[in-house]
């Protein structure tokens, strides 16, 4: 049996239609956990005497790191839960750095969304800009999703 989705339908997506997430503030923990996940331990988010001479004067959190929690973020919105079937492309940019210590949040914003050549799923894409405690606009992301229509679940019991 397929539980039942709780996200957001294709067809509830209108474009324009924004969701914004709660804050989360990144901590020396995150980035630990980060450089055990992926084996990146680069100097400049481990050591601080190596961080003093870098752009940042600080260690700052792996860029990925910080995309990984505005992912987070955004499932926590519940709309994307059981409905997103796939990802189709990601695109990202970086503007500002995250230190450890900021608290970020992430608008998730419709920009287009089109029928697929299946009737039971469409496509979704997002823009997804990322704000710090300061409201800088610290990073930008866009993501295409494939997301279930309602009907998708009817022959899938």
């Amino acid at each position: 049996m397929i539980p039942y989705p709780r996200g957001k339908f294709f067809e509830d997506y209108q474009v324009g239609q924004e969701f914004a997430t709660h804050g989360r503030t990144i901590t020396e923990a995150d980035v630990l956990a980060f450089g055990g996940l992926t084996g990146d331990f680069n100097p400049l988010h481990f050591d601080e005497e190596y961080a003093k001479h870098s752009p940042f004067k600080v260690r700052i959190p792996h860029g990925l790191c910080t995309v990984s929690i505005a992912t987070g973020l955004i499932d926590r919105l519940g709309v994307l839960p059981g409905t997103a079937l796939a990802c189709l492309e990601i695109h990202w940019k970086f503007f500002h750095p995250v230190l450890m210590g900021d608290t970020i949040r992430v608008v998730m914003k419709v920009i287009d969304k089109k029928e697929s050549s299946k009737g039971d799923r469409g496509i979704v894409s997002f823009e997804m800009p990322v704000f710090n405690q300061r409201e800088e606009k610290v990073n930008e992301g866009a993501w295409k999703l494939m997301i279930a229509k309602r009907n998708y679940f009817e022959n899938k019991k």
